[in-house]
């Protein structure tokens, strides 16, 4: 049996889940600037000035990823990843529907279907992880 109390478990939940979605964010960065070309395939063709668009992307994703971890920028960097994920999500519609390969990533739906429906999952986690949100938990205060 543990002696933590329910808020410093909520905590550590948080900050696990803070690490993991940083994690992938500054993995999502470096794919941005290694393999531009590769994105540039999945980019609406609405986008204006997309190969830089693309770049600053990823810029953004290793910030944000940074920032997460960092306490005095955690809760802006909880709000601009979360609305990160909302605008790129136009990205992940073109290529499923598309059926654009990349490389490491099937297209497949048992791959698209997940991840289109979990993107607002992604949207809450980031809220979440970075406490702009209590939902579904309340914290109880004291």
């Amino acid at each position: 049996m543990t002696s933590e109390r329910p808020h410093q478990r909520s905590d550590t939940h948080r900050a696990v889940m803070r690490w993991i979605l940083a994690a992938f964010y500054a993995a999502a960065g470096a794919a941005h600037l290694v393999a531009p070309d590769k994105l540039l395939a999945i980019t609406p063709s609405w986008v204006p000035f997309a190969p830089q668009v693309i770049l600053l992307t990823g810029l953004c994703e290793l910030a944000g990823a940074a920032a997460l971890v960092t306490k005095p920028l955690r809760w802006w960097a909880g709000v601009a990843l979360a609305a990160y994920a909302l605008s790129v999500w136009p990205a992940n519609f073109k290529h499923a529907i598309d059926g654009i390969d990349l490389p490491y990533i099937a297209s497949s739906w048992l791959y698209h279907g997940p991840r289109l429906a979990l993107q607002p999952v992604i949207i809450w986690w980031a809220l979440y992880a970075a406490g702009v949100i209590d939902w579904p938990w309340r914290r109880h205060r004291s």
